[in-house]
């Protein structure tokens, strides 16, 4: 990365603040501590995990996007060299839908695109997904379409889901943990509001919940799951402040640190790393090109919009960046030798092509886990 290229996060200036847009959280579909473990979905292999994780997938203006998406993924499914390398869930990282959280945008924007997609899909919510919309024609409440796909209390059919067989899932709470044989992966709610917020009893829950991975450290990662990206160098949203301090602050209170970070919100990628004082760093990854129709540039060094000058950016790196082609995720954890990898694969496609096999490997990462 060249310095005509931006390599720190940025926060963008003169935001106005959206707080009075917070949602009350639905009650919890499950029982604390909001646990659900992979093996009631998928047989999968102690040895080595490989799924997809994506974001911002949904489009009013522009649906050819997502289905390219959605169609590539689909492709490394089926193209698989062997059963070891197959993908075998979906983890989205918000934003499902477009512009606000109604049953009635699932269709055309979830269900229809994904109705081939041969894995279980897993989620946390997004702002949009959280919003509602002032003139919906039915009164509804935040996330009411979002539970009865993702959080049901038993795996049934969908009322609203006219495109696909898709049954609901019975993931516990809008934020929830979901445990596989090789990683335990904590999901976040962010809310409605553009820069994120938590409350206390999701942070008392949070805290609890890094402990018990780290319990779990020596045979899984942990991996933490935010829709609102704590680092952004994107020229729309930019970092969210509150998120780093929020995660931070978890992260010192228990002493406990993921392996890594995924976030979507912004419409690109991004990889960050983030070096610590003990020498062992923490991966930063947004993936929010998901099929949104208007991606977000990375802001060019010296736009006076934007300010890099934060303490909270020190020893904080731009790695690597693509903020003109959507994509999407890859990742394999693997064993080799008594140590636990993870892998990370970015897949582009070519702006308006049609051929859902024509992706290309944009960038990829390695964490040594243990």
């Amino acid at each position: 990365m060249d310095t005509h290229q931006q390599n720190k996060p940025v926060i963008k200036l003169n935001v106005p603040d959206d707080q009075h847009k917070f949602k009350p959280l639905p009650e919890p579909s499950g029982a604390y501590p909001y646990r659900l473990s992979a093996d009631k979905y998928l047989s999968l292999n102690r040895e080595q995990m490989v799924f997809h994780m994506v974001g911002d997938t949904g489009s009013i203006r522009q649906p050819d996007f997502q289905r390219m998406v959605c169609g590539a993924m689909i492709k490394q499914y089926q193209s698989a060299p062997d059963n070891e390398n197959e993908p075998q869930f979906l983890y989205h990282l918000g934003d499902i839908v477009y512009s606000y959280g109604e049953a009635g945008n699932y269709d055309e924007q979830f269900f229809g695109p994904y109705s081939q997609y041969p894995g279980p899909i897993f989620a946390i919510a997004g702002n949009h997904d959280s919003d509602i919309n002032p003139n919906a024609a039915k009164p509804y409440q935040s996330l009411d379409a979002f539970r009865a796909v993702f959080c049901d209390t038993q795996d049934r059919a969908i009322p609203f889901n006219h495109s696909s067989m898709r049954q609901s899932i019975t993931q516990p709470n809008i934020y929830w943990t979901l445990e596989t044989p090789l990683a335990t992966i904590i999901g976040l709610y962010g809310n409605v509001v553009k820069f994120g917020r938590i409350t206390p009893e999701q942070r008392e829950w949070f805290l609890a919940e890094l402990k018990y991975a780290q319990s779990l450290r020596l045979d899984k990662a942990i991996i933490v799951c935010v829709h609102h990206a704590p680092f952004s160098a994107d020229n729309n949203h930019g970092s969210s402040l509150y998120m780093i301090d929020f995660l931070e602050q978890a992260f010192d209170e228990t002493g406990v640190r993921p392996d890594i970070v995924f976030s979507g919100h912004v419409h690109n990628y991004q990889r960050f790393k983030k070096e610590y004082p003990d020498g062992k760093p923490i991966t930063f990854v947004v993936a929010g090109a998901g099929g949104y129709d208007e991606l977000h540039a990375v802001a060019k060094p010296g736009d006076e919009r934007f300010t890099s000058a934060d303490d909270r950016f020190d020893k904080v790196t731009l790695e690597n960046y693509c903020d003109d082609r959507h994509g999407f995720l890859k990742i394999k954890l693997s064993k080799e030798q008594n140590s636990l990898n993870l892998y990370g694969e970015y897949y582009t496609m070519q702006t308006n092509s049609e051929l859902y096999d024509n992706t290309a490997l944009t960038d990829q990462f390695n964490i040594k886990i243990s």
